[in-house]
C-alpha cells in the first residue's frame, strides 16, 4: 500500500516531511501517544498550549543513524480532516499509526481505522502500546492482529511493527525511525518553486480576529502576498501564523499554518490553492460557485425541502448534515441550499423567503430580532436548538410532516365467486368462497381474472346463512357488489383498504 508520487522536473523539487495521522480503538492511546510526542519533541521546545493555535504540529526527530527530519502529526484522534479525507477520498496523510492496545488486541474501530487507511491507500506502521502494562500479551495481540489479516513482519507479513509505551516513552523513537523510513521508501518530495496547494484541516470564526482556517501545505511554498482559494472562499495571506502562533511570511512542505481573513469558513478536507492576486482570486471563488452550484442541485422529480444551515461551530454544520442524511424517502429530497457559522440575520430571512418551504434550522446561535420580525411577516420558519438529539428528532418530525400523503391500498382479503345469481343496474348478485383474509360490508374491492385486475367496486351486503353480516372470513357465503364491470364465475374478488402514509 504505497501512494504514488508525482515526479516533475524542477531544481526545487526537495524531500517532503511525511504528514502523519495515529488511528485505532478507543482507549488505545492515541491521545497518550500524541501527548508525550509533543511534549518531548516539539520544534523549538515549545510544548505548551500549542494545540489552542492549531490543529497539527511539528516535530524534530534523529534517527539512530544520524539522520534528522521533521514529521508533522494531524493532532487529534479521529481528527475532523482525517474523517473528511475518508468520506471525500482525500489523503492528507502520507503515512498511519495504527495503534493497538497490548491488553485488548484488535477491537470493532481497529478494523474501522484499518479501512480507513487502507481507502486512502498510504502506508501504515503497527503500533503496539501499553507493553507496560500488566496484562500486556504481545504474543496474543500478534496472533490477533494476523486473524484479521494485519500480516505483521515476523508473523508472514510485511507490515512494520513496535512495541511502545505512550505512557513512559519506550519505543517511542523507534516507532518514529520507522515513521521516517515509510516516508523515505515512498519517496515524499515537493517542489518549493511552485504556488502553494494543499489541504484545509480546519475551519472556525474567531470572534476577534474573523474567519480562519487551518491549511498543510502538501506542495509548493506559500506566501505573505499571496492568495489561497478553496472553493468558494479565499483568503489574501496577510496574517500567517505557525503551528505555535507565530507570525511568519512563508510556509513551504508539510507545514501546518494558519490563515487568517477569509470571505467564508472553507469546507474542512477540501483542497486549496494559491495565485498572485486578487482578480485571479474572485474568478476562481466565481467559477467554482457555478460547478459547485451544479453539483449541489442534482435533477430530481421530487419535492424539495429547501433547509439553511446557521450554526455556531463547523463542525455542529457537519453534524446537522450528518443526521440530514440519515432521512430517506422516496416521496422528498431534502436540500441544503446554504450553511453558515454565525447568527440568523434579516438577510438570511430575505435569501430564503424567495424560495417555498425552505427552514432556517440554528444551533447555539441567536435569531436577530429584524431576522424574527421579517420571519413572521414573510411566514419564513426558523428553529432554534442546542442539544443535537433534540434538533435530530426535530428533523426527523418536521421533515415527515412535509413528506406528501400517498394513498395505498392494503389487501384485508381474497374471495372465489362460484355462483352468478342476477345483475341489475350494475348490482351483481354472487355466491363465493372466501380463500384468505376477510372482506367487509361497505369496502371497495378490485376484480380479479386470470390474474389481471380487470375493475373495481364496492361490497354493499354480505351474507352468510342468511342473515346479513359485517365481515367474513371463511366458507361460503353470498354478497352484492355494485360495479361496472361484468363478474363470472372463476373470477376472484379481493377486499382493500385505503391507508393514507
Amino acid at each position: 500500500m504505497t501512494k504514488k508520487s508525482k515526479k516533475t522536473a524542477s531544481k526545487n523539487i526537495i524531500k517532503r516531511p511525511p504528514v502523519v495521522v495515529i488511528m485505532g480503538h478507543i482507549d488505545h492511546g492515541k491521545s497518550t501517544l500524541l501527548d508525550y510526542i509533543r511534549s518531548s519533541n516539539v520544534v523549538d521546545g515549545e510544548a505548551g498550549g500549542i494545540t489552542q493555535h492549531l490543529s497539527a504540529y511539528v516535530v524534530d526527530h534523529k534517527t539512530k543513524e544520524g539522520v534528522e527530519g521533521k514529521v508533522t502529526f494531524l493532532d487529534t484522534p479521529g481528527h475532523a480532516a482525517f474523517q473528511e479525507m475518508r468520506l471525500r477520498g482525500a489523503d492528507v496523510a502520507d503515512v498511519a499509526i495504527l495503534i493497538v492496545s497490548a491488553e485488548d488486541g484488535v477491537k470493532p474501530q481497529t478494523l474501522e481505522a484499518l479501512a480507513s487507511i487502507k481507502a486512502a491507500n498510504i502506508p501504515f506502521i503497527v503500533a503496539i502500546n501499553k507493553i507496560d502494562k500488566s496484562g500486556a500479551d504481545i504474543p496474543r495481540t500478534q496472533s490477533s492482529l494476523i486473524e484479521n489479516e494485519i500480516y505483521i513482519e515476523g508473523m508472514g507479513g510485511d507490515i512494520p511493527w513496535v512495541g511502545i509505551s505512550a505512557k513512559s516513552g519506550e519505543g517511542i523513537d523507534d516507532l518514529l525511525d520507522l515513521v521516517i523510513l515509510a516516508a523515505d521508501l515512498n519517496e515524499l518530495e515537493g517542489d518549493t518553486g511552485a504556488p502553494a496547494t494543499g489541504t484545509i484541516i480546519e475551519g472556525y470564526m474567531d470572534e476577534k480576529r474573523g474567519t480562519t482556517a487551518t491549511l498543510i501545505v502538501q506542495n509548493g511554498t506559500l506566501k505573505s502576498g499571496s492568495f489561497v482559494v478553496s472553493g468558494t472562499a479565499s483568503a489574501p495571506v496577510r496574517i500567517m501564523e505557525d503551528f505555535t502562533g507565530k507570525t511568519i511570511k512563508e510556509a513551504s512542505l508539510s507545514e501546518p499554518v494558519g490563515i487568517v481573513g477569509f470571505n467564508e469558513i472553507p469546507k474542512v478536507g477540501a483542497t486549496f490553492v494559491t495565485v498572485d492576486s486578487k482578480k485571479e482570486a474572485e474568478k476562481m471563488v466565481t467559477e467554482n460557485a457555478s460547478s459547485s452550484q451544479e453539483e449541489k442541485f442534482e435533477r430530481t422529480n421530487l419535492p424539495i425541502v429547501p433547509i439553511m444551515i446557521k450554526a455556531d461551530v463547523l463542525g455542529t454544520i457537519d453534524a446537522i448534515k450528518h443526521e440530514l442524511d440519515k432521512f430517506e424517502s422516496d416521496r422528498i429530497a431534502v436540500r441544503v441550499i446554504e450553511a453558515s457559522v454565525g447568527d440568523v440575520s434579516g438577510a438570511d430571512v430575505q435569501n430564503v423567503s424567495a424560495t417555498e418551504n425552505a427552514i432556517i434550522v440554528g444551533f447555539n446561535v441567536k435569531v436577530d430580532r429584524a431576522a424574527t420580525e421579517l420571519a413572521e411577516r414573510l411566514d419564513v420558519e426558523i428553529d432554534t436548538f442546542n442539544i443535537i438529539y433534540e434538533l435530530s428528532e426535530w428533523l426527523e418530525t418536521a421533515l415527515k410532516n412535509r413528506t406528501p400523503k400517498r394513498e395505498e391500498k392494503i389487501v384485508t382479503g381474497r374471495a372465489k365467486i362460484l355462483v352468478y345469481f342476477s345483475n341489475q343496474k350494475n348490482t351483481h348478485v354472487l355466491g363465493g368462497r372466501m380463500e384468505e383474509g376477510e372482506l367487509k360490508f361497505g369496502q371497495e374491492v378490485r376484480i380479479i381474472r386470470r390474474d389481471i385486475e380487470i375493475g373495481t367496486g364496492k361490497m354493499t351486503n354480505l351474507q352468510q346463512m342468511k342473515m346479513d353480516i359485517k365481515t367474513i372470513a371463511d366458507g361460503e357465503f353470498g354478497m352484492q357488489i355494485e360495479s361496472k364491470t361484468t363478474l363470472a364465475p372463476g373470477d376472484y374478488i379481493e377486499g382493500f383498504d385505503l391507508v393514507v402514509t
